[in-house]
């Protein structure tokens, strides 16, 4: 899911309304937000290959998200839509509850992954950023770091 200028327009185009006056965008980026369990994995493909004789297979994947950092703000939206635009806000918090974890090389060093740490939270947030957005996923991280 390359992160082109046309969807960084249309992703600011969907933020710009929900901001604050005097708030301004930092970075715009895609990621796959979440973890699958190896558990529901299987599950899921038991019971696809059952339901249609062995014809189709199922994968389950984690949430693709766009991401927009704010100097406010951290904002989540719906890229798992039909036509490829930004959907519907998913997630909204402030900025000063949320740090990102030192990044490290995902699968076959394609892709960049980061653990999102949210004050109150028991579980983080794993983030993985495609091989186009991998550069804004350490921005991101960079921006989020824990303060110690």
């Amino acid at each position: 899911m390359p992160l082109n200028a046309g969807r960084q327009r249309q992703t600011f185009e969907a933020v710009t309304p929900l901001l604050s006056e005097g708030e301004r965008v930092e970075l715009i980026t895609c990621a796959n937000v979440g973890s699958v369990s190896v558990r529901r994995q299987v599950a899921t493909a038991v019971v696809v290959g059952l339901a249609s004789a062995g014809t189709l297979m199922a994968a389950v994947r984690p949430r693709q998200m766009y991401i927009v950092l704010t100097d406010r703000r951290l904002l989540f939206f719906d890229a798992s839509t039909s036509t490829g635009k930004p959907g519907r806000v998913l997630m909204d918090f402030s900025r000063a509850y949320a740090s990102a974890g030192v990044p490290s090389k995902g699968m076959f060093g394609l892709t960049l992954v980061t653990e999102l740490a949210l004050a109150g939270q028991d579980r983080g947030l794993k983030l993985v950023f495609p091989t186009p957005c991998r550069s804004e996923g350490r921005q991101l991280a960079e921006s989020l770091a824990a303060r110690t």
